[in-house]
């Protein structure tokens, strides 16, 4: 009995085998290097572009600060579309996000057809979905809105479904031994362990909306992506200097007040 005791402890203590990662790593090793072979890669001709990289920097110096006064506009268009896109998105996801969590719909029926709807709005990048309703609506903030509202719906609703199927049990099961219907499941049992979760969400995705909805203008969905195309196409890199600093400067300042909100939620 001692003795089989010993080997278990032994083996307990013995350190974990070096073949797992080991081979891990060289199967990453040969994924990198096929893919880069099947793309035909080339490290060469990527240090052979590196110059022009850096005359491309000199041009961006210095900034047009006139130019400030000409894209304040079109920046504040931007924050309004990613505004008005993640509050629409928000609000479509929430419902759906519920349909979706496995644990509060225990049905197929319901579950499937909405995991599928969300997973293929995040199968379509922000650029097409732009591009497409460019062609519907045409030029301007609109089809800018539509992309970013579809964008956040298919961020927000798979964190939060997710969310939802890891809450704590205990109130759901007491709400169901009183015999709750499932609506008053929902609202007293569900949102408020999950609420703060969705608000920081819904403020990651604004965040990211500010990021994609800068470059929206460049296939004619409205903000301050047309003028990064007109100043590149014209070669007039200092006024894109600027286009690029005052984003960033908007960018910096959206992503601290939203990460203070979301510290205050968690």
């Amino acid at each position: 009995m001692r003795e089989s005791q010993m080997k278990q402890s032994m083996a307990m203590l013995a350190p974990p085998s070096k073949l797992k990662p080991i081979s891990t790593a060289l199967l990453l090793v040969v994924l990198l290097l096929w893919g880069g072979w099947q793309i035909e890669f080339s490290l060469a001709e990527l240090v052979r572009g590196l110059p022009n990289m850096w005359d491309l920097m000199v041009q961006l110096v210095p900034p047009n600060w006139d130019y400030f006064s000409v894209i304040t506009k079109p920046i504040l268009e931007t924050i309004r579309m990613a505004v008005v896109g993640t509050t629409l998105g928000g609000l479509i996801a929430f419902p759906l996000s519920i349909l979706a969590a496995r644990n509060v719909f225990r049905s197929a029926w319901m579950t499937v057809p909405a995991r599928f709807v969300l997973n293929l709005i995040r199968t379509i990048p922000e650029l097409l979905l732009a591009a497409l309703f460019v062609a519907v609506f045409g030029i301007g903030p609109i089809p800018g809105i539509c992309a970013l509202m579809l964008f956040s719906i298919g961020i927000i609703a798979k964190l939060f479904y997710e969310s939802v199927e890891a809450i704590d049990p205990g109130p759901l099961e007491a709400m169901t031994a009183v015999g709750a219907n499932k609506l008053k499941w929902i609202f007293y049992g569900v949102v408020p362990q999950v609420m703060a979760s969705f608000m920081s969400f819904f403020l990651y995705t604004f965040e990211i909306n500010i990021r994609a909805a800068a470059v929206l203008g460049l296939v004619g969905a409205g903000g301050i992506g047309l003028y990064y195309e007109q100043t590149l196409g014209f070669l007039d890199y200092g006024k894109t200097a600027s286009i690029i600093i005052y984003t960033l400067v908007v960018v910096l300042i959206i992503n601290y007040l939203s990460t203070r909100i979301r510290e205050k939620l968690t």
